[in-house]
Order: C-alpha cells, then sequence, then structure tokens
C-alpha cells in the first residue's frame, strides 16, 4: 500500500515522541550503558594485549587469542541462556551457591535492580567484545618500531613511561577504531536486550533499539508506526552526533608514525 492513506502531521511525532516516558528511559538507559561500556571496556583489551605481548610462546599466545575471542562467536541466544543459568534469582549458580554458603540471606536480583542489571549488562558485555579490541591493540602494539622502546629505555624511561608516552600514543588509531564499534554496538544493543532482560520489568531495563522495535510492532494502529520511525530518527541522530565527537576527540590524539 505505500504510503497511500497515511497523514501528514508534521513535527507532532517528534514532539510526542520526546513526552514519552518509556523513550525517555530507554533514552537514558542506552546513553549511561554506552558510558559505563567506554569506562569499563576501554581499559580492559589494551591491559590484555599488552600481556600477551610480553608472552614469549607462540603457542601459548595463540590459544590466549583464541580463547578471548570465542565469545565473540556465540549468539546472544546462547550467552543470554548462560547468564540466567548463573544470575538467574532462585535457580542462578551464584545465589544457589551464596546460599548455601550462608554468605547472604536474599537472592542478589542481578537481572531486575536497577544498579545490578546494569552491572550485569556491562560486564556480560565487556566479555563478549574485548576479544577482537585485545587482538586489535596487540597487532597495533607489534606494529610499532621497537627501536623506539629501545631508545626510550637508554634514556632512561620507565615502563610506565614507555606505557603512557610511546605505547599508547601510537596506538590511538586503533582507539579511534575500538572506541567508534563500542559506542556503535552498545547504541544498537537489541539482541543482548532481549536475551537478558527483554526490558524487563515494566520496560525499566528497556533499550533505545528494543523500545523502537516494541512500539513500531508491538503496538496496534497506524499512528504508532509513525511514532517508532520518529523515534529510529532520533536514534539515527543521536549515534551521529556522538560518534562524530567521539572519532573527532580521539583523531585529535593520533600521532604520525
Amino acid at each position: 500500500k505505500g504510503i497511500a492513506g497515511s497523514q501528514f502531521v508534521c513535527m507532532a511525532n517528534f514532539e510526542f515522541v520526546f513526552k514519552m516516558r518509556d523513550f525517555s528511559i530507554a533514552l537514558q538507559n542506552t546513553l549511561l550503558l554506552n558510558f559505563l561500556d567506554l569506562i569499563v571496556g576501554f581499559p580492559v583489551p589494551i591491559i590484555l594485549s599488552i600481556m600477551l605481548n610480553e608472552i614469549k610462546s607462540t603457542g601459548i599466545k595463540r590459544v590466549s587469542q583464541t580463547l578471548l575471542y570465542l565469545p565473540h562467536f556465540l549468539s546472544w541466544v546462547i550467552i543470554g541462556g548462560m547468564v540466567l543459568t548463573i544470575f538467574a534469582p532462585t535457580t542462578g549458580v551464584v545465589n544457589s551457591t551464596l546460599m548455601k554458603m550462608d554468605l547472604i540471606s536474599n537472592n542478589i536480583p542481578f537481572l531486575t535492580n536497577g544498579v545490578y542489571w546494569r552491572v550485569t549488562y556491562v560486564l556480560v558485555g565487556v566479555w563478549q567484545s574485548m576479544g577482537w579490541g585485545t587482538i586489535l591493540y596487540m597487532a597495533a602494539i607489534t606494529g610499532i618500531n621497537q627501536e623506539l622502546f629501545e631508545a626510550a629505555k637508554i634514556d632512561g624511561a620507565s615502563d610506565h613511561e614507555i606505557l603512557f608516552k610511546i605505547k599508547i600514543p601510537m596506538v590511538m588509531p586503533s582507539v579511534t577504531i575500538c572506541t567508534f564499534l563500542t559506542l556503535t554496538n552498545s547504541f544498537k544493543l537489541f539482541d543482548q536486550n532481549v536475551a537478558l532482560t527483554a526490558g524487563e520489568p515494566a520496560n525499566a531495563s528497556e533499550m533505545l533499539a528494543l523500545n523502537i522495535y516494541n512500539t513500531f510492532y508491538g503496538r496496534s494502529g497506524a499512528q504508532w508506526k509513525g511514532i517508532g520511525q520518529a523515534k529510529a530518527a532520533v536514534f539515527f541522530l543521536i549515534v551521529v552526533i556522538i560518534s562524530l565527537i567521539q572519532l573527532k576527540f580521539t583523531r585529535s590524539k593520533e600521532v604520525q608514525q
């Protein structure tokens, strides 16, 4: 049918979107988790890549890389099942173990409490994505001219100074790529949201992508299609603006090799 029978409403849908409480909650959840993902996820692959580069055995290094990258191949349906097995309120391994050890008297609401589910999301997300970041940073560090490290040691530079004044500045192009991918992946989070909490309880853990999906497909009435599309347009603009700011900031820190 295309757009036949549609009614032009100008900016009414956009005005309505910003008045919707569920959209506000989803936006806050998405922005907060993006921030936490960057804070927690940024140093982890850098630290792992530096540690793995110090390993002399090629075999151990390759096995370690493979084990780190494996979670990236798992679908979020599988990961969701694993997380539920570990963190479920009453039957989860963690709660059951802590209860048997008399370390807690009440189950910890890992997937329902506002603080706990955010921490769970971040930790699981970092675990799932740290492999490709680690490998990317390892490749960048390996590509640095080793003479720079030797010259720095001759000049009396400490390991701390070599790390922060040579290694990290020289891998900033990789930082730009990893940060950009982390941001965009966090914003378009959908399958993880569905697999872990499905937005429950009462849409409190709903992210923007799931909120848009539920608006467009989960509500009957032609008006909700327009509102869903308005949410998607706002979502797109937010991602573009934040990504451009991030790219400008990280690229300004890159150095010429």
